[in-house]
């Protein structure tokens, strides 16, 4: 009796579904028709799908796949990605639930472990055709439903947040088949490779039997072949297996200690016979008998499990197919790590577009994924496809190492919504193949939830078909010329063309007679525009290029060429018409000039009233104007970046201050109390001491014993009192007058600089002014700065200043642009700050004229020269009005007593 009955149902198999009789002669004219448009429906879907695998070629789209290949973890998710076979939305839906499953891998903090897992679909299809499976075939399915259960525990571990749900829906609707893991492992033990006893009853019982009448056999043969051993028939006794069967070996001349055996085999010499003891061969027969029972048994239990997977391989391939389908979401999510990639969205399909939304492509800065792979492969070896850098949080990758390797130049692709045909213009070699195939693959890309490598948040709309004419089409087999292959394609690509389709055509109309070429080229594009949702074409026509004046649903784009370097910028300026360059290229290539002044005369006459000169000349106007602005945007960002790390470093320094007085008030506080209760302790022990001691002396000696008293309770006070140079301090301070323009403490403000606006008046109270508050203080409520702390006032009425400046960052924007653009915003520092206070004049000078020379072109300095006597400020408005390298200088202002600004050239 077996362990599990399983039956066979091969009715379930043989379901067949035939088509209702048709009996009128509409019907059969009805399904006639029918028949013709499903034909041509079936050659349009052929067609199309012909063209769109020639197509994915042209953009080396399997490229692309075997890049995302290196980052799979499976040996099916390898497989399919090298065959170029990995899933492509057939809707904008599917698209988008690619493109959510990505940015959940990419989210995921750490890698999940497929270890396990293995492509057994040919063991399923195995089973199925009706074979019998191995045991390790049996162990392989085993381990691939265990790894697939473990797959799912991974994701249910990491969070329950709605970020992940879309990885944990993949699996959530499968089937693991515990029941049949279960079973197997019942049958089978893996770690050996064989089938267990437990597998049945029937194998049980077979095996004890078996190993009972072995036991029986062995030592059997083990007492024959000790007595022909002692009888010298053989030098040890030696038991072994001959045509399935034990037996004895002995020599030939002493075979007559075995009588009436059986020989089975003899030696290549002949002088050792293995015989079977005729008291062996019923136990013999028997385990036979009981070995073929046991081969039978065990292919009946294999025979069982394997009708086990039959049944259930759907569900196993389903599995299958989900664990491929999370494999591939964390190879997307990888590969987009590995370049830097940015998240595509998907442009809105409906007119009622927002006015942020007006483009329905918008990349910035995107870089062709193949050139960029020759870029990142050039880098440091420490850097792999499987190691590396995220910036998580914003769907944006940083890859830092860019900067240190030649990598593509990236482009701008901006289309309108309204926009249906893009036509770009330039040279050869300038990049306009390259940009279309570009399009083309992050098309596919965004198709497949591939993330693009590109700049921000890139945008573009699903194509359900992206059809491309890109190279040479000549066929000497098929007696195509080149124009006759491309026009071939072309009709082709127009057939299966919907108004979701991207079509890319290179060359359009080349190969024939220019103004047929044109004529033909404008009609296709006529056409297209009613048809596709987007084509781009690339031509050096310029007539084609004028079809934007006539209809704005058409565009123009040109590459961008230095005609300093002769060279490609490989840039695309939307909106622009391009040159082909091709006089400017030939000169610079050392052609004859004749030929070439030859060629200008030959152009004017082709084009006497449509002279390009003009054109020319704006285009490159416009062009240097591009670069000015862009070199000052990017001065502008410094220039933010600066000011804004300045007034992050101002806001740190000045981060809880009053936090830092009241806790240093505290720590000051305890000291002295602590202070007070010692010198009390003191004191209490010397009156203890006295009052104890005064009991036991005489009159005489009370006053000694008072004195000694005396003198401790004074050697403590005295050695609890303030210095002398603390006292002197104090009174010096009584006695300071401050000037006006001076900075000094006052209590009132927390100890905090202020400055002297009016000298001291006869109430004994002092005008100051902090920040924009001005108040009378009394003057035993200030104090100065001390000598050797003048450094460090400065760096904190430097910080006052800097911080008072930077409060209002629209304020100073607006006084940034009242500045000569080459100095910057005027802003004080401790780097740009030289404090000549308490110097003499000879040294202050030598201050003054070393920190000039220090300091760097187009910069300002700003020199304290404090009021005093006004010896060191005359001193050193003097060394200012005559120092060749001050263009300028600014003096003090009622809100910057004491300071003046000196502008650098």
């Amino acid at each position: 009796m077996n362990l599990f009955n399983c039956k066979c149902k091969f009715n379930n198999f043989l379901t067949i579904h035939l088509p209702p009789p048709h009996s009128s002669l509409c019907n059969r004219r009805t399904t006639r028709f029918s028949v013709r448009f499903s034909s041509e429906s079936t050659h349009r879907v052929k067609l199309a799908e012909s063209l769109q695998s020639e197509t994915l070629k042209l953009l080396e789209w399997p490229a692309v796949c075997q890049q995302l290949s290196s980052f799979t973890s499976t040996s099916m998710g390898y497989a399919a990605a090298q065959s170029a076979r990995i899933p492509v939305g057939r809707t904008p839906d599917e698209s988008s639930r690619l493109l959510s499953q990505t940015s959940a891998a990419v989210a995921v903090p750490r890698p999940l472990d497929f270890t396990g897992i293995e492509d057994i679909s040919p063991i399923v299809d195995a089973s199925v055709a009706g074979g019998i499976l191995s045991i390790r075939e049996f162990c392989s399915v085993k381990r691939t439903l265990a790894a697939a259960r473990f797959l799912l525990e991974q994701l249910e571990e990491i969070d329950f947040s709605e970020r992940y749900s879309p990885l944990k829906e993949i699996l959530h609707s499968c089937d693991f088949l515990v029941e049949l893991e279960q079973k197997i492992e019942f049958c089978i033990d893996c770690s050996f490779s064989v089938i267990l006893d437990r597998a049945s009853e029937d194998l049980e019982i077979i095996r004890s039997e078996r190993k009972r009448n072995m036991d029986n056999l062995e030592s059997l043969l083990k007492q024959l072949s000790t007595q022909v051993f002692q009888g010298g028939g053989f030098d040890r006794p030696l038991v072994t297996k001959r045509r399935s069967r034990l037996c004895v070996a002995v020599r030939a001349s002493h075979r007559s200690l075995l009588p009436n055996s059986v020989i089975l085999d003899t030696s290549s010499s002949g002088s050792t016979y293995f015989m079977e003891p005729k008291e062996a061969v019923e136990l013999n027969n028997m385990e036979v008998k009981l070995s073929s029972s046991e081969r039978v048994e065990e292919q009946t239990i294999l025979s069982l499990l394997t009708s086990e997977i039959a049944e259930s391989n759907m569900k196993i391939k389903h599995l299958l197919d989900k664990i491929l389908e999370i494999d591939l979401a964390f190879a997307r999510a990888a590969h987009a790590q590995w370049m830097g990639a940015a998240c595509p969205a998907l442009s809105p399909r409906n007119c009622n577009i927002s006015q942020s939304e007006h483009l329905s492509i918008n990349v910035e800065g995107i870089q062709h994924p193949l050139l960029l792979e020759s870029s990142l492969r050039n880098l440091s070896t420490d850097v792999s496809p499987r190691s590396p850098d995220l910036d998580q949080g914003n769907g944006i990758m940083n890859f830092e190492t860019k900067s240190h390797a030649h990598f593509p130049v990236p482009i701008d692709i901006k289309i309108g919504h309204g926009t249906k045909v893009v036509v770009i213009s330039g040279p050869n070699t300038g990049g306009k193949t390259a940009s279309m195939k570009t399009l083309g693959l992050a098309s596919m890309m965004l198709k497949a939830g591939m993330y693009l490598p590109a700049q921000n948040k890139p945008r573009l709309p699903w194509f359900d078909l992206i059809l491309a004419d890109i190279g040479d089409q000549q066929s000497l087999e098929q007696s195509l010329s080149t124009f006759s292959g491309h026009i071939s394609r072309l009709r082709e690509i127009l057939e299966v063309a919907s108004r979701e389709s991207l079509v890319l055509i290179d060359e359009i109309g080349s190969g024939t007679d220019p103004s047929e070429g044109v004529a033909l080229s404008e009609s296709v594009l006529q056409y297209l525009k009613d048809r596709v949702n987007l084509a781009v074409v690339t031509t050096h026509y310029a007539d084609l290029t004028r079809l934007k004046e006539k209809d704005n649903q058409f565009e123009t784009a040109a590459t961008e060429f230095s005609l300093e370097t002769l060279q490609p910028t490989y840039r695309i300026l939307w909106g622009s018409m391009g040159e082909s360059n091709a006089l400017n290229i030939a000169k610079s290539m050392g052609f004859d000039e004749r030929i070439i002044e030859r060629a200008v005369l030959w152009v004017n006459k082709l084009r006497p009233d449509k002279q390009q000169e003009q054109k020319g000349l704006l285009y490159r106007s416009l062009i240097e104007e591009r670069d000015r602005l862009e070199s000052q945007a990017i001065e502008a960002a410094s220039l933010h970046s600066d000011i804004m790390n300045i007034y992050n470093e101002i806001n740190n320094e000045t981060q809880d201050l009053d936090g830092r007085e009241a806790a240093l008030i505290a720590k000051e506080t305890h000291e002295i109390q602590q202070e007070v209760r010692t010198v009390k302790n003191e004191i209490q022990t010397i009156v203890q001491r006295f009052e104890s001691q005064l009991g036991n002396v005489s009159a005489d000696e009370i006053n000694t014993l008072v004195k000694k008293a005396e003198a401790a309770i004074a050697s403590v006070v005295e050695a609890h009192q303030p210095s002398k140079d603390s006292l002197v301090r104090e009174i010096g301070q009584s006695l300071y007058t401050p000037q006006v323009g001076e900075q000094v403490y006052v209590k009132a403000f927390g100890n905090k600089l202020a400055t002297v606006v009016e000298e001291p008046g006869n109430d004994d109270t002092i005008l100051v002014q902090y920040g924009k508050i001005r108040v009378r203080v009394g003057r035993s409520s200030i104090r100065p700065i001390p000598p050797d702390a003048s450094s460090s006032a400065a760096n904190l009425k430097t910080q006052v200043q800097r911080i008072r400046s930077l409060r209002d960052l629209g304020s100073l924007s607006e006084a940034t642009k009242n500045q000569q653009d080459s100095y910057g915003p005027v802003l004080q520092t401790s780097k740009n700050t030289v404090d000549l206070r308490g110097l003499r004049v000879e040294d202050a000078s030598h201050q003054l004229n070393i920190a000039i020379d220090s300091r760097a072109p187009n910069s300002v300095i700003f020199v304290i020269h404090g009021m005093g006597s006004g010896v060191v400020k005359e001193s050193a408005l003097k060394l200012l009005r005559d120092h060749p390298r001050v263009v300028k200088f600014e003096q003090e202002s009622p809100m910057n007593y004491g300071c003046t600004v000196a502008y650098i050239k």
